[in-house]
């Protein structure tokens, strides 16, 4: 596994690249915007793709990189299914996977840093954002946060992983890189406590200042994601209302983007051929499936996803192809099912 562990020293922010293998597919965790060419840069060097980019949480310290790298690679960003910001292409829960070539994650949720804290796992490490640190565990006194949560993501989830996995967190301030479970179950000073009472009151006593980039990245950060306002004004969206008029019309192709799981999930909606987004820039070369599925019936392809981000992408990709009656649904799959269209499970 090809494993990087990069840094930021304005917010101490650890970010995490992982890949299977050189000239695959690769996936980030907690990117920070002023660091984004470097990471191209390293992507550039391993010959990486840059498939998904992930934020444990919305981060309060730094501006996330995620819209950045969306932007430059094209790459399908990954925050957990409660999130305030506007537009995420993919939104986990517990229990889901996060996939790239030759690598899964397990998604954990581990609130009480913030409500949309999550842990992500493979057999032998684990990337706790901030909800366990390096001796140390995130503050839980604002954006939500809950210290009984938090008890309860460390000691009922964390903390019963096997003593030797490794603990990547987001963060750290006195210059460790890693640990491990067995370690901070043993030496971290906030692990050392009797009850989930006496946790609580750890914690609520700590007296922190607020992260001086606070009142500017929690609004950035809540506002990352291509406006789809952009593509609309180019004529190329539907909403979700002209799209269900348009089902079952023979002139037309509706085009799945999402993951196994989110079909699993939300359901799809009937008609729809599957092509993953990372598939998309393929499918449309000249020998593709939805080039040839546009040329040789004249059908006019309708993409959709989860939120609308991946299909206002593909559209744009799908126009540059010369698919010029190519259109998305505004809103994704969540506009879809408030203007209540059918799905099958």
């Amino acid at each position: 596994m090809i494993f990087r562990q990069l840094f930021d020293s304005t917010s101490s922010t650890y970010t995490y690249l992982l890949a299977s293998r050189h000239g695959g597919e690769a996936l980030i965790i907690d990117p920070v915007l002023e660091r984004v060419d470097r990471y191209i840069q390293l992507l550039r060097e391993l010959d990486l793709r840059l498939v998904k980019a992930i934020d444990t949480h919305l981060h309060a310290d730094h501006i996330t990189g995620l819209d950045a790298l969306r932007e430059r690679t094209e790459c399908i960003t990954v925050m957990g299914e409660q999130t305030k910001a506007e537009i995420v292409s993919i939104r986990v829960t517990d229990g889901d996977r996060v996939g790239i070539e030759g690598l899964s994650l397990d998604v954990v949720y581990t609130p009480g840093h913030t409500d949309d804290s999550y842990s992500y796992l493979l057999p032998d490490r684990v990337f706790t954002g901030d909800t366990l640190l390096i001796r140390g565990t995130g503050r839980t006194d604002f954006q939500n946060g809950d210290p009984r949560a938090q008890y309860e993501s460390l000691f009922g989830r964390l903390l019963k992983l096997p003593d030797e996995t490794l603990v990547y967190p987001a963060h750290d301030y006195k210059g460790d890189t890693v640990s491990t479970i067995g370690e901070e179950r043993a030496f971290n000073p906030r692990l050392q406590v009797s009850s989930i009472d006496d946790y609580v009151e750890l914690m609520n006593n700590l007296k922190l200042p607020n992260p001086k980039m606070m009142d500017v990245a929690v609004p950035a950060n809540m506002r990352i994601g291509l406006a789809q306002q952009i593509v609309a004004d180019r004529g190329w969206a539907l909403s979700a209302e002209d799209a269900k008029a348009a089902l079952g019309d023979q002139d037309v192709a509706l085009i799945d983007l999402r993951e196994v799981q989110e079909r699993k999930r939300d359901g799809v909606i009937p008609g729809s051929v599957h092509v993953t987004y990372p598939n998309v820039r393929e499918s449309l070369q000249a020998d593709g499936l939805l080039q040839q599925l546009a040329r040789s019936s004249g059908k006019r392809l309708i993409f959709y996803c989860s939120f609308g981000l991946r299909s206002a992408m593909a559209v744009q990709a799908a126009q540059a192809a010369g698919l010029e009656r190519s259109r998305h649904i505004h809103g994704g799959i969540q506009a879809w099912k408030e203007a209540q269209g059918p799905l099958l499970s």
